[in-house]
């Protein structure tokens, strides 16, 4: 890891490099100038496609700087994912790190126009990258000589537009949510809601490792790297090396995944006693809801420190509850955040009491309004009455508390990741050997749920599980691929065709 630098101001190092918050500034005004020269400005798309990294963060801030919306991609996408979300926004400029470039399949537009960071050792060693790929390929501009070659920008930065982040619905297609921009007092608020549920202030201290393509992971990397006292950023998560980051750094506010709490609970008892971390006072947790088991031996660890939020990318952050309230209420996912409302509907859209179970709208003013790229119509569905469904289920307890129940929609949640079924199925069902095909996500300790696929064969066909695998390999990324494959003669179906995929799980999950 790289050497702390030295002052007051906000700084970030990560395993190959350290940046303070003077130098970053100057950087991100630089690319600024950089893409103004471009011609990029007010409503141009930037689309970055990183690891972790601190060009990330600068791309991030310098198309802050000129009113152009970023866009994350996440770079764990196949190439039909990636050209997929390319095609759909229709970014004036890609930012992408040197080894992505190779992504097997990956044929960018000819007439996008690409800036290329070199991938990092650490990065490189972290994901076991062949040296050559890392490199910025000859024809292809360099960003750090992109920076070096403009001035810094001077004047005031444009109307803050922020990003467009790439979430997807019930067709598995992903969809771009586009927020109109905020004016000063709705990015007060904003600001506020936003630094109160992740516990940040000027002092913040903090380690990250979750994937900067994320909404909340990448507000939490600006506001720590441009506000609070020190970012730690790494590319991988690795439970003792992020015990020994928190002793090392000081680190008093994090922002986590369940997944990672349960792999910190394997360690040995040994290796969590070697490290001291009593500087940590925040820890917030998202993505997934936490199994009761997990966070009870995550408080009696690390202490009343953890704290609960709930929302999704279009309608922010949602619910939030400390260790005390969740302790009072084990297994909610929290209350509303001041200014937010929910309501929990039935399926004819009437009003349901405390304690039943429906759909789950929530309306959030200190969210800027959206639509989805591409999509109007999708975002008229959504909304019932000013209320936004992220298409989760669940209940209200008598003190406000939320609690989740199975979701409406089908999405698979392994790792704090979201997967949807239905695109996993269409790309399954094009194999030659499958005839039908049903996909769901069922249990699992680790990660929450693990994706798993019911295949019907064509006749007179015997596909196998590595066949199957290897063909779906070729369009989805690592993460979406079944762990499990059942073959049966047919799939329940309705007269309809409508797939009963509730007697899937129910013959898998008992209960």
């Amino acid at each position: 890891m790289a050497a702390e630098p030295t002052g007051r101001l906000a700084s970030i190092i990560t395993p190959d490099a350290s940046i303070d918050q003077a130098v970053l500034q100057r950087r991100a005004s630089a690319a600024a100038s950089g893409f103004e020269a471009l011609g990029l400005g007010e409503g141009s798309t930037i689309a970055i496609l990183m690891r972790n990294d601190i060009p990330f963060i600068e791309a991030s801030i310098a198309a802050q700087k000129i009113g152009a919306f970023a866009v994350p991609i996440n770079w764990h996408s196949t190439a039909t994912e990636i050209l997929y979300v390319l095609d759909d926004c229709r970014p004036d400029l890609l930012v992408v790190q040197a080894d992505l470039l190779g992504t097997p399949g990956l044929t960018l537009p000819p007439d996008l126009t690409i800036i290329a960071a070199a991938t990092p050792p650490a990065t490189a060693a972290a994901f076991r990258l062949p040296e050559a790929t890392c490199a910025v390929p000859d024809g292809v501009r360099d960003w750090d000589d992109f920076v070096a070659s403009h001035t810094p920008r001077t004047g005031p930065d444009a109307p803050a537009r922020g990003a467009i982040i790439y979430t997807s619905g019930t067709t598995g297609h992903p969809k771009g949510v586009k927020r109109v921009p905020m004016d000063a007092d709705l990015l007060a608020r904003n600001i506020r809601c936003f630094v109160d549920t992740y516990g940040l202030a000027p002092d913040v201290r903090t380690l990250l490792v979750t994937p900067l393509y994320h909404a909340s992971p990448g507000g939490f990397a600006r506001y720590a790297a441009t506000r609070g006292e020190l970012l730690v950023l790494v590319p991988r998560f690795d439970p003792e090396d992020f015990l020994a980051l928190i002793e090392k750094h000081r680190i008093n506010t994090i922002t986590a995944v369940p997944t990672m709490f349960i792999k910190l609970l394997k360690l040995p008892q040994e290796v969590r006693d070697r490290y001291d971390l009593s500087s940590l006072r925040w820890v917030s947790h998202t993505a997934a809801a936490c199994p009761v088991d997990v966070k009870k031996a995550m408080i009696d660890w690390w202490g009343p420190i953890l704290h609960e939020v709930y929302g999704g990318t279009e309608v922010g952050i949602a619910m939030h509850c400390t260790s005390a309230e969740w302790l009072d209420h084990p297994g909610t996912v929290g209350r509303v955040v001041d200014g937010a409302d929910v309501r929990i509907l039935a399926e004819d859209d009437s009003l349901l009491p405390t304690g039943e179970t429906g759909e789950i709208y929530v309306r959030n003013p200190n969210y800027a309004d959206f639509t989805y790229i591409n999509h109007p119509q999708a975002r008229i569905e959504t909304e019932k009455d000013g209320f936004i469904s992220i298409g989760d289920v669940g209940w209200l307890d008598e003190d406000g508390f939320l609690f989740l129940g199975d979701r409406k929609r089908d999405m698979i949640i392994y790792g704090g990741t979201n997967i949807y079924p239905a695109e996993i199925e269409s790309a399954l069902v094009q194999h030659p050997a499958v005839a039908d095909c049903a996909v769901i996500g069922l249990p699992d300790p680790e990660f929450g749920e693990i994706v798993a696929a019911w295949v019907q064969p064509a006749k007179g066909a015997h596909p196998t599980e590595a066949e199957l695998g290897a063909f779906l390999a070729q369009t989805l990324a690592r993460y979406k691929l079944p762990r499990r494959y059942t073959f049966v003669e047919a799939l329940p179906r309705e007269e309809s065709g409508k797939l009963m995929k509730r007697k899937l799980r129910a013959a898998m999950v008992p209960g």
